[in-house]
């Protein structure tokens, strides 16, 4: 029986086109990586709080506010209290400490997702991608309104260079999450609309 061979009008016979799985892998390794650069940055920021730098040496965070005072010793520890004498305040940025810890918890939740579905298989790998891209959407999104509460609740004493390295950390993490959470997404979509005998990688 003579196998009969379907030809292009070049002569050469058809072929499917394959997927870059190399360009797959390496975006989702990038997508994990920075994810996990994003939760090392977000728990730096919320583990140090001191986010805000005030005029008359006044050091505002998430746990601590801090009074700077000149001093000739330079071992002398700046005046730090939890109590800010203001009561709006003093619960606005519990509700930001406790959203931005919620957050890392969260981030570390869907990163661990993301890694375990690189190494399941079938519909279970595109079940934890899926869902690990979701937490990390949502942490993005407690992120963002953490910062947002801090920058509203203390913004007649802050200024452009009135931040601290931490806030410009948390305030990066924000932005790695929502890229990187919104890409996870877009990633496992396209896997899903693609034809089943050209589907490759994980989801």
């Amino acid at each position: 029986m003579t196998a009969i061979q379907i030809k292009v009008p070049g002569g050469a016979p058809r072929q499917r086109k394959a997927r870059p799985l190399f360009l797959e892998v390496l975006t989702r390794s990038l997508i994990i990586l920075c994810t996990a650069l994003a939760i090392v940055l977000s728990s730096i920021a919320v583990c140090d709080g001191h986010w805000l730098l005030a005029d008359g040496g006044r050091m505002f965070g998430l746990w601590h506010f801090c009074t700077l005072e000149a001093v000739v010793e330079q071992t002398a520890s700046p005046n730090c209290t939890t109590h800010l004498g203001v009561s709006g305040v003093a619960v606005g940025l519990g509700l930001c400490r406790s959203v931005v810890s919620l957050a890392v918890v969260g981030a570390i939740f869907g990163l661990e997702l993301l890694v375990i579905s690189q190494v399941s298989e079938g519909r279970d790998s595109g079940r934890r991608w899926s869902l690990g891209s979701a937490l990390v959407l949502v942490a993005a999104v407690l992120s963002s309104g953490g910062v947002v509460v801090f920058v509203a609740l203390l913004w007649q004493h802050a200024s452009p260079l009135g931040f601290t390295l931490t806030f410009w950390c948390q305030f990066t993490a924000v932005f790695l999450l929502f890229l990187n959470g919104t890409a996870a997404r877009h990633i496992h979509h396209m896997a899903l609309r693609a034809p089943p005998g050209g589907r490759l990688g994980k989801c």
